[in-house]
This record gives C-alpha cells, structure tokens and sequence, in this order.
C-alpha cells in the first residue's frame, strides 16, 4: 500500500532505521515501475523529497536507492521543480565524489532528469564545479558501460551552453574521449561520443587539444573503413566524421598544425577526397581546402602545388545538375585562394574565370555569393581580366539582374560590389559602356548610400570613373537616379565618413571638369545655392 509505504517512510526516515527504510525504498521503486506519473504525485503531495535530502550521504547504505527513486520521479516534467525546492541539487552534486559505482550512476541519472531541457538549472551544475568531476569520473570509470554513457549523456546536454567550453578546456576531457573512441565498435557508441566532440570541438582550445590527443588520425580511419560501403549507418557515419574533420580545421592553431607546411599526411589524404567520387567526401574535401586556405602563406603552397586544377576539375563534374553544396565548397575554396595577390595572376591564366562563369545561370543563392567573391578577389588591380568580363554582356545583365535580389541581401551586395570593381580595375569605356547599356548605373548610384562605408566608397570611385571616362551614355541614368541629390545628403550629413565626404568632391570634380552642359549646371546650380550648408 503505496500510502501506508510513504506514511511509515516519513517515520523510518527520520529515526534512521536502516532495515525498515530499505523496504520503503524498494515499495516506492516497485510503485515507480508500476505507475510512474500517479506514483511521483502522490511522493510530490507527501512531503517525502525534502526528507530526501539528508538521506543522501556517502556513508548510507539506502543512497543508490534514494537517488534511484530521484531519476524516476524527475523522468516526470512536473516534479523537476519540486526536486530543486526540495534542496536535492547540492547533495546529488556532492555524491559525484562517492566511489560506489552504483551510486555515482544513480546520482548521474537524477541530476540528468531533473536538469533535462533547463539551460539554468545546467549552468547551476556547471558553476559548482561539475564538469571536472564528471571527466575524472570517466576516466576512472571507462570499464563500466553504464556509467561511461551517463558521463557520456551529461557531456553532451552541458557542452550545447557556452558557458561550459571554458570549464571543458582546463580537464583532459579530449585526451579521455579519444581513447574512449578508439576502443569503440559498435557504431551507437561511436554516434554518442560523436554527439559530445561536435558541440565541444566549435571551442578553439578544444580543437586544438582534439588534434593533439590523435582525434583526426581516427576520423581519417573511418573515412578509410566506411567510404565504399551503401549501408546507411556507414553513410552516416561517413559523413559525422569528415564534418567534424573540417570542424576541427576552422580553428587557426589546429588548422596550421595539420597543414604542416603542406607536407602533412593529413593534408594529403584531404587532397584525395576531392576527386572521388563520393559526394561527401568532395564537400568535405573542398571545405577543408577552403578552410586551410585562410592565410596567404598556406594559399600560395596550396596554388603553386596544382590545388586550383584539382578544383576545377570538381566543378566540371558539377556544372549540370551538380551538388549545390560540393559547388559552394568548391567556390569558397576558389574565392579564398585567389585572395594573395601572387595567386591571382595564376589562377586567371589556368582558366578559373572560365570554370566560375559555367555557374552564372545558378538560381542557387549560396553558389550566386561565392562566384561574386571569387570573381571579384580575381580581377582586384588585375585591368585585363576586369576588362573582359565587363565586357561580358551576359555576366553583366545576370550582375544587373541579381542587384535586385532583396531577398538575398549577400548576392545583392556582392553583385553591386564586383559591377562597381569591374569598372574601378579596367578603367575602361567599353566596360562602362556595357554596364549603361545593361541598367547597372542605378544600382551604382544607389550603392552610395549603403549602409557600409567600404561599399559607398567602391561605388564612388566607380561612378567617378564614369564621370572622367565615359559620362555621354550615363547622363540620362545618373539624372534619373538622383545622383546630384544623393551627393548633397551624402556631404551634408555629419555622420558621413571623411572618406565618403572626400569621394563625393572627387566625383563632384569629375562631373564639373566632364565638359557636360547639363552635368555641371545641376551640379554649379546645387553648389551655389547650398554651399553653405556643407559639413566643411
């Protein structure tokens, strides 16, 4: 009789008495397994878990089963709060230091329950100093399954706050999950430690201490295992793995310590993935290029040793009905190689603009973006190649035409931005004159008044350019965009910046100096009667 149990419980518990309290404990597990919801209520209207708290001690025998009776009730939403009123955090905390696996798993799963989905009440174990403890336990306990998973399950659920990578960072928790990893064989264990290295390895000190305890020699070895295999465990293991491999490079130390000058094992077997012929592996092979590509030493080894060819080959092999996602990986490798000004020459002559432009009739927006970038980084200070793509009448409609893409505020920037700097590096009529005849002046004119300073100032020079060099075609566009208005706003604004105010005479002095009638009497006539009003 569940209320008879509770009643004598409230008896036994405070006398202490061992062999009457053990049989109490056992009726409530028994009632719990029975009916788990209508059990845990009639303990919370009891009064029973504030008794609870002081039976919690190391040194009782009734403690695995007072923290067991915890887990269940707190299974239930409901009780979770009334086991925090009760005062049962601290001492569960406390239990962690016990060496009785029992009750260390025990203990595990209550606190688990009753923080399950809280982000505070995780943060609370957090600041008292959990994560350590629950890592040494680990390592202790790396025998025993069942406790192995709690800590396992506890990582996971604490790594997800922020609040916790600092913590993680000062144990050996790397060290123990990677040696936990290389004993494991069966792929659901492998899928749970996976579950904690994904959210701990986004901390830059964790990827690091990853790559030092052997993680990546491990995830290449499950690439090796599992990259010929259809059965879907292996795919999706596959795939855990190499994402985290290119997790692992997004850190700069971690990166450079797999790079290696370009000699590194890793680096190499990267280099393999690319001309597979799994997808995955492409994707994963182009975004740990893209990624190892992020300082200009790493990108003149990676161009001068045929990496360019090796991409390209991979967007030919994507062009129709490609993988969107192995194009966008492909394309920000590209666009981060040809930042060094050395590469960009050579990347131009081994055909890279040509590669790019396939992509031009793309209606993906991620792959819209990273073709922009590329080709804008290409032809910056190189006047040939912005000559000839501004002469390119289709890429430049396609440029005109995504200026208007405001649901995609990245395409929409990047499109005005390579319009602005095809005119900017060719200096070139026939580039202007192909830009007018598209409708891109508006976009130039508007592209003044962004809200970036470096793409007002890009717009300026621009349309400074086309005052100097071709401004006959432009007139009708500039007027109709309101170009003498927006120059008043621009210098009259005491937020402006300094540079936007020194562009915008730059190009006041090119639209007077262009010999057009209309030009400069809308221009003088504005200066003359607001002169005054201009933020000297």
């Amino acid at each position: 009789n569940l209320s008879d149990t509770l009643k004598k419980l409230k008896i036994t518990a405070a006398d202490r008495t061992e062999g009457s309290l053990e049989g109490c404990l056992d009726c409530l597990l028994q009632a719990l397994a029975q009916n788990n919801a209508e059990t845990s209520e009639k303990i919370q209207g009891s009064g029973i878990l504030q008794l609870f708290a002081n039976l919690l001690t190391p040194q009782a025998s009734c403690t695995a089963k007072v923290a067991n009776i915890i887990a269940e009730v707190a299974k239930n939403e409901f009780m979770r709060i009334p086991c925090v009123d009760a005062g049962l955090i601290s001492p569960l905390v406390q239990l962690l230091n016990s060496k009785d696996q029992e009750v260390l798993l025990q203990t595990g799963r209550a606190l688990g329950n009753i923080c399950y989905d809280s982000h505070s009440l995780q943060a609370q174990l957090i600041s008292m100093g959990v994560i350590p403890t629950l890592v040494k336990l680990l390592g202790i306990h790396c025998h025993n399954a069942a406790l192995t998973e709690m800590c396992l399950v506890a990582f996971g659920n604490l790594a997800e706050l922020e609040s916790s990578k600092e913590q993680f960072a000062s144990t050996n928790i790397a060290e123990e999950l990677v040696k936990l990893f290389k004993k494991q064989i069966e792929h659901d264990k492998r899928e749970m430690i996976f579950e904690v290295l994904a959210p701990l390895a986004e901390n830059d000190a964790i990827k690091l201490q990853l790559v030092e305890a052997g993680l990546v020699e491990c995830l290449l070895e499950i690439v090796q295992q599992k990259v010929d295999s259809n059965k879907e465990d292996d795919v999706a293991e596959l795939k855990t793995a190499s994402d985290l491999m290119v997790l692992l490079l997004l850190g700069d130390e971690s990166m450079q310590k797999l790079f290696e000058g370009g000699k590194g094992s890793v680096f190499q077997r990267v280099l393999s993935w690319i001309p597979s012929n799994n997808h995955q592996l492409q994707l994963a092979g182009a975004l740990a290029i893209a990624n190892f590509a992020r300082n200009d030493g790493n990108c003149i080894h990676m161009v001068d040793n045929g990496i360019v060819e090796k991409l390209m080959d991979l967007l030919d092999r994507h062009v129709e009905d490609g993988n969107v996602t192995v194009q966008h990986a492909a394309l920000s490798a590209l666009r981060n190689l040809a930042i060094p000004v050395v590469n960009k020459a050579k990347m131009l002559s081994a055909g890279v603009t040509e590669t790019v432009l396939k992509f031009l009739k793309s209606e993906m927006p991620p792959v819209q973006f990273k073709l922009l970038g590329t080709l804008r980084m290409l032809i910056d200070a190189q006047a040939e190649a912005a000559e000839q793509l501004g002469k390119n009448a289709k890429l430049v409609e396609r440029l005109v035409e995504w200026c208007e893409a405001k649901d995609h505020a990245g395409v929409m920037g990047e499109s005005n931005r390579l319009l602005s700097a095809l005119i900017r590096h060719s200096k070139s009529k026939d580039v202007i004159k192909t830009i007018v005849q598209s409708g891109g002046i508006k976009h130039l004119v508007t592209m003044a008044t962004s809200e970036h300073v470096i793409m007002q100032n890009e717009a300026l020079v621009a349309l400074a350019l086309i005052a100097a060099l071709e401004l006959g075609p432009a007139e009708k566009d500039l007027t109709s965009a309101q170009l003498v208005q927006i120059l008043h706003r621009l210098l009259a604004d005491e937020r402006s910046a300094p540079e936007i105010k020194y562009n915008s005479m730059v190009l006041i002095c090119a639209l007077m100096g262009s010999g057009k009638a209309s030009s400069c009497r809308s221009v003088s006539m504005w200066l003359s009667s607001d002169v005054k009003d201009i933020n000297k």
